[in-house]
């Protein structure tokens, strides 16, 4: 069945009358007359129902002597009910975007109760890890380029409208983020957040400060984010280097996203000089009360950009130059 069959069938069972005939019809076939009687409906009214659903081919009628019988067609139901399977099958898939949102909205009401005064989440830190498909002078190209870091740098949901990044110390960050199909921008701007460059030695480490912006303009919080590249060891990837991360509960410590994508451990792995170990370190300073919503998401939205990060540099191994001529300032 196609869409407009699906929302022909969808608008003619709609109505609460046609409804309760298609369910007296599934008992088993019933002249007019019948069916006016135990719907409860004059004739007239129920005749230009059951018209209605003859149209879009629920029903079936055929005349005998002065009567007219009508009797339900099962298989329109069954492609409607296929088609409505295959949207619950879709939307409940596990790992899938619905299941990701209701991870949200979990650590979303958590993270509203405990933001009780400002500096609630101070100290909190998040700790990530990918072995990616590249070496490192690659791999910091996507770190430090607006051009190539506008696509990874937000979650799957969302794409950057706007993006600065100079790669020195001093140097300005700002990014930008919108729904995903919001292509003209007439949607409210989903996040937008302020930074400066701190530490960098291209290959091998990046330091920046970052403040998503509450709607008033105020900080968030800021976020103290470090990359460390190496090259990957020779034998396979190297566990997560989780530190000695400050959470703000030592009884329930942030756990480290240790996710390795990339070809780099399947059936075919790549010598150890064309991977590269990425650490990312996340703290939290000068948390707002209003700051929750952001804490909730970083795991989640800061765990999928690195593996849009991944999944990039994977698609794109096989060119040793990683030649992209787009420089500077993304928007």
């Amino acid at each position: 069945m196609d869409d407009a069959s699906d929302s022909l069938l969808l608008a003619a069972l709609a109505d609460p009358a046609r409804w309760r005939l298609v369910r007296l019809l599934a008992e088993r076939p019933r002249p007019v007359g019948v069916l006016a009687q135990l719907a409860g409906a004059r004739q007239p009214q129920t005749t230009k129902h059951l018209q209605h659903l003859e149209r879009a081919g629920i029903v079936t009628s055929q005349r005998t002597g002065q009567r007219r019988v009508y009797a339900l067609q099962a298989a329109p139901l069954r492609g409607l009910a296929a088609a409505l399977n295959r949207l619950a099958d879709a939307a409940e898939r596990e790992d899938g975007p619905a299941a990701t949102y209701h991870r949200y909205g979990l650590g979303l009401r958590t993270e509203r109760l405990a933001a009780d005064e400002p500096g609630w989440a101070d100290g909190r830190s998040f700790t990530f890890h990918r072995t990616l498909a590249a070496r490192p002078e690659q791999v910091w190209r996507r770190l430090t380029e607006a051009s190539l870091l506008a696509h990874w740098w937000t979650p799957d949901d969302l794409r950057v409208s706007e993006l600065v990044f100079e790669a020195r110390p001093g140097g300005r960050i700002v990014q930008e983020y919108r729904d995903a199909d919001d292509a003209d921008g007439s949607d409210l701007v989903a996040g937008r957040a302020e930074g400066v460059v701190e530490e960098v030695r291209p290959g091998e480490h990046l330091a920046y400060r970052l403040s998503p912006l509450l709607p008033d303009g105020t900080a968030a919080f800021t976020a103290h984010v470090t990359f460390g590249l190496k090259p990957a060891d020779t034998g396979g990837s190297k566990p997560a280097d989780t530190g000695s991360p400050e959470p703000a509960d030592a009884e329930d410590p942030q756990p480290a996203d240790t996710g390795t994508l990339g070809p780099a451990d399947t059936e075919d792995p790549q010598p150890a000089d064309t991977r590269t170990e990425l650490d990312a370190h996340w703290r939290i300073t000068d948390s707002a009360v209003d700051s929750a919503d952001f804490i909730a998401g970083i795991e989640i939205g800061f765990g999928q950009s690195l593996d849009k990060l991944a999944a990039i540099l994977a698609a794109t191994q096989n060119d040793p130059t990683d030649n992209n001529p787009e420089k500077g300032s993304a928007s």
